[in-house]
């Protein structure tokens, strides 16, 4: 029964919905929580300030919550409107159900949530480099803009791939949620097939054994994009799993004790 559900069109589509939502997302998370994170850390304190209130608030909501709340926007603002201030000419006017569908709703929720603990793990791995590097920056003329781009965010990287590796995992799990919108991602699309034919249990096991393996590949993926920005620090590039394992092997091959209690 198991196999016979694995590769359905049905499941099929919905992995890739789930695939589109964890790509969109994280991308959405990536971009704007660097630019919170750039924001937290400016001198100027309307900026910062408006960078912590956009953490605070989004990390203390429950991302449930927050589709749910995109979902149903429309019941607050029927009609959205973007225009120029001072009277000036409206650049979007449209209803809020057709502005905001069903897939919108889930990469808001969900891209915006994001973002809020990616500029945490950003702003981390900008703290985790040595000020004197910047300074130096300055005062050969480098702009911060520059300086972060040249000079701080490839140093930070090596703290900030494996969190946001893991971030990227977490996500995929979570466009679980999107269910409760009726958006047919993995598990809506296992969920429809269960309601006609009540094979409950195996559905919901073919949509883990999905989930796992594209949880194994994203690790595989974070393991050698991590082994990647590692090269040239002191403690060098982390051996691969299979070297480890050689490595476990022939230690225990090596001390294994001899009948006269030599090695």
């Amino acid at each position: 029964m198991i196999g016979h559900y694995l590769f359905a069109q049905r499941v099929l589509r919905g992995l890739g919905a789930t695939l589109e939502l964890t790509a969109i997302s994280m991308a959405i998370g990536i971009a704007l929580g660097l630019v919170l994170a750039v924001m937290r850390l400016s001198p100027n304190p309307l900026v910062s300030t408006a960078s912590w209130l956009y953490v605070w608030l989004f990390r203390g909501t429950p991302v449930y919550v927050q589709i749910l709340f995109w979902y149903n926007v429309a019941a607050l603002y029927p009609r959205l409107s973007l225009g120029l201030p001072f009277g000036g000419p409206q650049l979007l006017h449209a209803n809020a159900n057709t502005l905001i569908t069903v897939f919108a709703a889930a990469i808001l929720g969900l891209g915006l949530n994001e973002a809020a603990y990616m500029a945490e793990i950003i702003r981390a791995g900008i703290l985790s480099v040595n000020e004197g590097q910047s300074e130096a920056a300055y005062a050969l003329g480098m702009t911060r803009l520059t300086t972060l781009r040249r000079i701080v965010l490839p140093q930070a990287m090596r703290l900030i791939i494996p969190p946001t590796g893991n971030e990227t995992i977490s996500m995929l799990k979570t466009t679980s949620l999107v269910s409760v919108i009726a958006y047919t991602e993995l598990l809506y699309s296992v969920q429809e097939i269960y309601d006609v034919n009540y094979e409950t249990i195996p559905l919901l096991i073919v949509a883990s054994i999905w989930y796992l393996v594209v949880t194994s590949v994203l690790s595989v993926g974070q393991y050698y994009l991590e082994r990647r920005f590692r090269r040239g620090t002191s403690r060098g590039p982390a051996p691969r799993p299979l070297e480890r394992l050689g490595r476990a092997l022939f230690r225990g091959h090596a001390h294994v004790e001899l009948p006269d209690g030599r090695r």
